[in-house]
């Protein structure tokens, strides 16, 4: 495991801090071994707490991280305010702010890490975008909460970050019944009674509706890439007691 934090960045949200990061850099050891940001993880605290300080060091030293109880809700929380980060945090899947000196953050672990801006407006936004989120509205509700806070959504640039691939993604014909006729271009056959989902694509889409124009699929998948990714998926395959998380974070500099 590389000793280094290595943050994969977009070039649309270039000029802005925000990172996406792998698993590499951090302390924590065993089944989560390495930058694991989870506190549900089963991990030792103390080593989550320092991965969380590198990870948040290496894109705005000296912000203060800001980050939800994620609950796969279609919920946005405006941050106007830190709140205590050990403390109760508000129920909710994505996060914007017009704040400087805070760094909003999103932990997954296959779900879609999406960082969103516009840089005229001084607005940022971060959503936590699974199956059930993106589905369910949680895009819809970070550009209405960005919007709120000055933003335009001619001007946002989102960036999706590592999730899990089509490839990697077999659901069967119950999860297919969420969808509609107009979704069927996310669905790729696969074996018998399931098929492949298009997280990555499904969320982009979600995002033109919405009349995003500006948006970079970075192309990433957790479950392929063990050595730099976590995997709630991959973990479970393996009969593996637990799974790490990564942390994906935006901010605006003071």
């Amino acid at each position: 495991m590389a000793d280094t934090v290595r943050p994969i960045r977009s070039a649309l949200l270039e000029g802005i801090p925000h990172g996406f990061l792998t698993r590499e850099g951090g302390v924590s050891t065993g089944l989560v071994a390495g930058l694991n940001v989870g506190r549900g993880a089963g991990d030792d605290g103390a080593a989550v707490a320092e991965n969380r300080r590198r990870a948040a060091e290496a894109i705005l030293p000296g912000a203060r991280l800001v980050t939800v109880y994620q609950v796969h809700s279609s919920e946005c929380a405006i941050v106007d305010e830190p709140w205590d980060e050990a403390g109760e945090r508000p129920h909710a899947d994505a996060l914007a702010t017009n704040r400087p000196g805070l760094l909003l953050g999103i932990v997954t672990a296959d779900c879609a890490p999406v960082l969103l801006a516009d840089r005229a407006a001084g607005v940022i936004g971060a959503a936590h975008a699974g199956w059930k989120g993106a589905h369910g509205g949680v895009i819809e509700s970070t550009l209405a909460a960005m919007e709120r806070l000055g933003a335009r959504r001619g001007r946002i640039a989102a960036a999706i970050g590592p999730c899990i691939a089509q490839a990697s993604y077999e659901v069967g014909e119950d999860f297919r019944a969420h969808f509609g006729p107009e979704d069927a271009q996310f669905f790729a056959p696969g074996r018998p009674g399931h098929a492949q989902f298009a997280l990555e694509g499904y969320v982009a889409e979600q995002l033109r509706r919405a009349g995003i124009g500006a948006i970079d699929p970075l192309g990433l998948d957790t479950y392929g890439d063990p050595a730099r990714f976590f995997s709630f998926r991959r973990a479970t395959h393996a009969n593996e007691a637990n799974y790490g998380r990564q942390f994906s974070l935006i901010g605006l500099e003071g």
